[in-house]
């Protein structure tokens, strides 16, 4: 096969994930906005609106920065990009995500983290079957959406019956959502794949959420642990994919080396570079958790 060839199969292939892709993004928005116009004429709380659509603004406005930086990018940048985004990441589960699963039952909780871990696994492992099948949404794309449908559904059920919002709440969201779209971003546009996909994990929460107020459902602490501790494990799951390895191969901290040579030394300042930022990651979260607290 020529390179002419090469070219044009690579061409062909990101227009056809493209446009479905496009499709699937677009129709989230949509819904999200149609239901929270149904929402409101029906009297559902203001809160829910106002967690769904924060939530879909931090990971809205983190997906165009990861595409706009995963351009012109060189390694280091690469590395910091996502030892930032998924340090963050980590830590937010840490101390947010997984707190409140715990909080709804701590067994069924326990239980959901473990099945919602290990779902993102298989997923990630039998994931390359799926590449076959042009699907118009990208696997970490998936997995962020799957664990922002299960943290909707148990938002919808809890936070219409609380008196306020709090900043802990806001902090929780945009430290997990934003650095969420920020890394999925990039790793969609490293791919040539369309980062408006995005906006479907982004519209997810309020696209049960607001149902689920709408309807007044109130699921057993048993199942609001277990739901909620699994889409927390998924998170968790795709935090830890996106952490920079300096490995051959590896799309977040892209260099091939071996041996002694100039590259080879080069890799090793990546993995310094990795771990350093993937800690800086971290501590802006610890640090917007203390203010708040």
């Amino acid at each position: 096969m020529t390179i002419q060839q090469i070219l044009s199969s690579v061409q062909t292939a990101q227009r056809t994930h493209a446009t479905p892709e496009r499709a699937v993004g677009v129709a989230g928005v949509v819904a999200l906005g149609g239901l929270s116009v149904l929402a409101y004429s029906v009297g559902v709380t203001w809160k829910l609106l106002a967690i769904s659509w924060v939530a879909f603004a931090a990971m809205a406005i983190g997906a165009p920065l990861g595409a706009r930086t995963a351009q012109t990018a060189q390694p280091v940048e690469t590395v910091w990009g996502y030892g930032l985004a998924s340090g963050a990441m980590v830590t937010s589960a840490a101390l947010f995500l997984i707190p409140q699963a715990l909080g709804q039952h701590g067994r069924f909780g326990s239980l959901g983290i473990a099945a919602g871990f290990l779902a993102g696994y298989v997923g990630h492992a039998l994931g390359h079957r799926l590449t076959h099948l042009n699907l118009p949404i990208e696997q970490t794309a998936a997995e962020l959406t799957v664990h922002a449908l299960a943290a909707g559904a148990i938002i919808g059920a809890i936070y219409t019956a609380m008196p306020s919002l709090t900043s802990i709440l806001g902090v929780a969201l945009v430290s997990h959502k934003a650095p969420a779209g920020y890394a999925a971003a990039r790793r969609l546009a490293d791919r040539d794949r369309s980062v408006v996909t995005l906006l479907l994990p982004a519209a997810a929460v309020g696209l049960i959420a607001l149902p689920v107020g709408m309807t007044g459902l109130s699921p057993s602490p048993m199942l609001r642990g277990l739901l909620f501790g699994f889409g927390a494990g998924v998170f968790l799951h795709v935090a830890v994919d996106l952490l920079p390895e300096c490995t051959a191969g590896s799309d977040t901290c892209p260099v091939d080396a071996a041996g002694d040579s100039d590259a080879h030394r080069f890799q090793d300042r990546l993995r310094t570079h990795a771990a350093v930022s993937s800690l800086g990651g971290a501590a802006a979260v610890v640090a917007a958790w203390l203010v708040v607290v």
